[in-house]
């Protein structure tokens, strides 16, 4: 892992892999809450945690430097959220025929893993998650859709997502969820935060 300032009062530190964004990811959120840890936002990307509003860089970079996050799997938060999930996306065979499998297959795979939210990002409330082999990913369509309904449940690449609100998009349709996943009145507007476990449960 490194460390790099960012503008006046931002730090960047750049990750080896997902998993150790999951855990710095973790440990500073913990670092925060239990006040030795002064930042307004903590955000994991796919392969940063950029910390913003960091009063003391440099002081934050060497206190950093000294801390050893606890690993990925020992630091996910217990939270779950269980996504009822239709399997009728039109994409389900193209998926089948890149795993090489049935799409009775490909539905119990997606059934069984347990997701997690790795960061945020493409519109409010997108969450990327990851929980898939490596094998398993899956490239995007050649064009976009220009219109992808709310609650697409849908693969790219390493990552499966969930379409919080209908936008243009080119990932793989694998079904649909009628669960609110972005909601400016909420606290959080977002359902799926960095961290949760998600589980994308037949409906």
């Amino acid at each position: 892992m490194r460390i790099r300032p960012v503008g006046r009062h931002a730090l960047l530190l750049d990750c080896d892999d997902p998993g150790q964004v999951e855990a710095w990811r973790a440990e500073l959120w913990r670092r925060r809450e239990a006040g030795e840890l002064t930042a307004v936002e903590i955000v994991p990307a796919a392969a940063t945690v950029l910390l913003d509003g960091v009063p003391d860089p440099a002081g934050a970079a060497a206190r950093i430097a000294r801390w050893t996050p606890r690993p990925a799997a020992a630091t996910a938060t217990a939270r779950e959220v269980q996504v009822p999930t239709v399997y009728d996306g039109e994409d389900l065979p193209a998926v089948a025929d890149h795993w090489g499998v049935a799409v009775p297959e490909v539905v119990d795979r997606l059934r069984r893993t347990e997701f997690r939210v790795a960061f945020c990002g493409f519109a409010p409330g997108f969450a990327y998650l990851v929980g898939l082999p490596p094998e398993c990913g899956v490239p995007r369509r050649p064009s976009p859709r220009p219109r992808v309904p709310a609650g697409s449940v849908a693969l790219a690449g390493p990552y499966a997502g969930i379409y919080p609100t209908a936008s243009p998009g080119g990932w793989l349709l694998v079904g649909r969820t009628a669960l609110t996943l972005f909601d400016v009145r909420a606290d959080p507007p977002a359902r799926l935060t960095p961290g949760t476990r998600v589980r994308l449960v037949p409906a």
